[in-house]
């Protein structure tokens, strides 16, 4: 897992999925697209275009239903995995923790 800085670039709407480990048999899930900050030396200046990572992520459950907005500065953890499904690697990422600083 991994803490990153980040600022909220957009996020989808919450929508149920089937999961075996739920009580119900179905979790919230909801994808939120994630920024890396940067663009700026250490003394202030800017550095021409630069391009910042960005992460698709995956929300569960309770925190699924939080809600965050294109500008928002989060702390994240994120969980890298990957899955193969029909011969093909994917990788797949959790949000497993966003907090919203002010």
């Amino acid at each position: 897992m991994e803490t990153k800085i980040l600022k909220v670039v957009r996020q989808g709407e919450a929508f149920s999925v089937q999961s075996a480990k739920a009580e119900t048999g179905t979790i919230q899930k909801c994808n939120i697209v994630l920024r890396e900050l940067g663009g700026r030396s250490t003394e202030g200046r800017l550095q021409g275009k630069t391009f910042e990572n960005e992460y698709v992520c995956a929300m569960l459950g309770n925190l699924a239903a939080c809600r965050f907005y294109e500008g928002d500065v989060v702390v994240a953890t994120l969980r890298f995995s990957t899955h193969e499904y029909q011969g093909q690697t994917f990788q797949e990422i959790l949000a497993t923790d966003i907090v919203k600083l002010k």
